[in-house]
């Protein structure tokens, strides 16, 4: 049933922005093509969706279906917007003539070539965005640069420099050229050490295994730690049994363990620089909005007190806002993902950022600071869905830690 009244909003989707088409142009070879597209491109989905095998790994071929799906789409919801608009002046126009006593009764003016040219003028910019964003945008990996200064950071860290990455999701991926320019590109930054905040695959461990001889070269002095994402447990797909799911988990965590990456589950490690120590904290998922609750930050923490400088690896920036950012134990910095920016949104550097992820996430791309505490959600390595990225790039966050000086 959903599948029915989904085509059919489709359907007077297409009918009504193929007025502006119409209106523009009498050229039969652009109805045809405009038709055809639609047609195919629809069907291919609901096959993809509903028949293709098999349906429990998130393979490239079928994101890009949905992402040629999307870039149909939304041009056509942007000409809606400005026909409907024409549409009710059309409408009003046709009742004052009807009340004005018209000699011809009831007359609506039929649609001015000018709108539906600036209709279809408007609605080729998110269509060759889109484009774009799964040609190039995806892997248009770009290095944001913090520095952070605390007033209990270790005199021994004065500098100390971490590279974070997150939502890597493998099984997305369709270019080992690119993967391997952003693993070196990594590297480049020379951090002390690399973070992982969690997602490395859609659904399942196997997702990695082309991949993992990569990620393997990733390296820092301190070493490469990472974290649980809710798509590491395999929840989104169905399982034959309750230990095949936990055998697809114990695999991924196996991956990681051959990577040479710590994985930290609900745990803690020391950073030690001479005298001096910072604690690496990892939790595993825990995110708001029905998503899986397991990570344990009482039990990571144990044995940490409020003076410890510690730095939390947590892949949901929701569990910032409901447990991490009061709680007693003082967590100085959190490094969070999972939002991915939507991979879509607009944002100029220190000035202007915009997404519509915003209006589900409070912390959804960068820096933010309550109460003297600090959260950096990445926006991401990877994609998931629609297989690009539009004014939202992957990232490649590098921090440094700064000890705050007092003023003479």
């Amino acid at each position: 049933m959903r599948w029915l009244l989904f085509i059919a909003f489709y359907i007077l989707v297409d009918i009504y922005a193929f007025q502006a088409l119409r209106t523009v142009t009498r050229s039969w070879w652009a109805y045809g093509l405009y038709v055809l597209f639609s047609v195919l491109v629809l069907f291919a989905l609901i096959y993809q969706l509903n028949f293709a095998e098999p349906r429990r790994v998130m393979a490239p071929g079928s994101m890009y279906i949905f992402g040629f799906f999307l870039a149909l789409l939304v041009p056509k919801l942007v000409m809606i917007i400005f026909m409907f608009g024409e549409d009710v002046i059309r409408l009003f126009v046709g009742l004052f003539s009807k009340i004005g006593g018209n000699s011809d009764g009831f007359y609506i003016p039929s649609r001015r070539k000018f709108i539906s040219t600036v209709a279809l003028g408007l609605a080729a910019i998110p269509f060759a965005s889109l484009l774009y964003g799964m040609y190039q945008g995806k892997y248009n990996y770009k290095v944001l640069k913090y520095a952070l200064e605390f007033d209990d950071l270790p005199e021994a860290f004065d500098g100390y420099t971490l590279t974070q990455i997150s939502d890597i999701h493998s099984g997305s991926f369709d270019n080992a050229h690119k993967i391997e320019y952003a693993i070196n590109l990594i590297n480049e930054q020379q951090s002390d050490i690399i973070v992982f905040t969690g997602d490395l695959v859609n659904n399942v461990a196997s997702e990695m295994e082309s991949w993992k001889s990569l990620f393997k070269n990733l390296t820092a002095k301190d070493g490469v730690f990472s974290v649980l994402g809710n798509h590491d447990y395999g929840d989104y797909v169905s399982w034959e049994t309750e230990a095949a799911k936990k055998e697809n988990l114990d695999t991924l965590k196996k991956i990681q363990q051959e990577m040479g990456w710590k994985l930290l589950l609900n745990e803690h490690v020391t950073l030690q620089r001479n005298s001096d120590a910072i604690r690496l904290v990892g939790v595993e998922n825990w995110g708001e909005g029905g998503f899986k609750k397991v990570g344990d930050l009482d039990l990571a923490s144990e044995g940490l007190s409020e003076n410890d400088f510690k730095i939390l690896l947590s892949h949901d920036p929701s569990h910032w806002q409901s447990k991490v950012k009061e709680h007693p134990k003082n967590f100085q910095l959190t490094l969070s993902g999972h939002t991915h920016g939507m991979q879509f949104g607009i944002e100029i550097p220190g000035w202007f950022k915009w997404s519509p992820v915003k209006y589900r996430y409070e912390n959804w791309a960068g820096i933010y600071e309550e109460m003297g505490r600090f959260i950096n959600v990445n926006r991401g390595f990877g994609y998931l869905g629609y297989p690009g990225r539009v004014g939202i790039w992957p990232e490649i966050t590098v921090i440094k830690l700064k000890k705050r000086r007092q003023s003479a």
